[in-house]
């Protein structure tokens, strides 16, 4: 059978939610390497709205985290993450933009003393708890950190050079791994993880970022 893997979206758009091109390259990854993917996200409001025109927070305004990831998941095809059952599921990958450090957790704000969604945490525990894979991607693997510092682990990871956000994984007791460029990944086979920086580095070729990401998602599919 094809391994069935979980997909957790924080949105939709780079600034407030999940990074959209990180997000479809994802799940092409996942498609051409045959496995099963599904959507997730919570259903409750993001942290706020962003002009992807001016980059603006638009005051007043407010979008649901799981009606915006429907539209990258489609229609119908984005389970609400609190309905979602973890032992359904072989691996967890999480794709970046902002909404992960903004709506899924804290960390854009309070960096390593940041809080974290109980439902996503919980979620997420359950895969390091029954040693499954997880690949995260671009600002995820700080999520990762938040949550493995929370329950006790030490993780080898990488948000790519390391400036501005190494000093917050040694605060969390992680292992930041510092890479040079979007195509690669860092592996920690003990804990299964896999992660890869994607748009942390802001100027990445769309094609560099696939490759780093279908990377990724082949060393998660390899570990299932």
């Amino acid at each position: 059978m094809a391994p069935k893997i979980a997909v957790l979206l924080a949105g939709c758009g780079h600034l407030d939610g999940a990074e959209v091109r990180e997000a479809v390259l994802t799940l092409l990854a996942l498609d051409q390497h045959g496995a099963v993917f599904q959507c997730l996200a919570p259903n409750a409001n993001q942290h706020h709205v962003v002009n992807h025109v001016t980059g603006d927070v638009v005051e007043g305004q407010n979008r649901n985290i799981l009606e915006e990831a429907s539209r990258i998941a489609r229609v119908g095809q984005c389970l609400d993450i609190s309905q979602a059952q973890p032992d359904d599921f072989d691996a967890l990958v999480i794709p970046g933009g902002f909404g992960v450090a903004k709506n899924h957790c804290a960390f854009a704000f309070d960096g390593p003393r940041a809080s974290v969604r109980q439902d996503v945490s919980g979620f997420i525990k359950t895969f390091f708890d029954a040693k499954k894979p997880v690949g995260a991607i671009c600002i995820s693997p700080a999520l990762v950190a938040l949550i493995l510092a929370e329950i006790g682990l030490q993780g080898k990871l990488t948000l790519g050079s390391g400036q501005g956000v190494k000093p917050a994984m040694d605060a969390l007791m992680q292992d930041h791994v510092e890479t040079k460029s979007a195509r690669e990944v860092v592996i920690d086979n003990d804990l299964k993880l896999v992660t890869t920086p994607a748009y942390m580095f802001d100027n990445a070729r769309l094609a560099d970022v696939f490759i780093g990401i279908d990377r990724c998602v082949a060393e998660v599919l390899r570990m299932v």
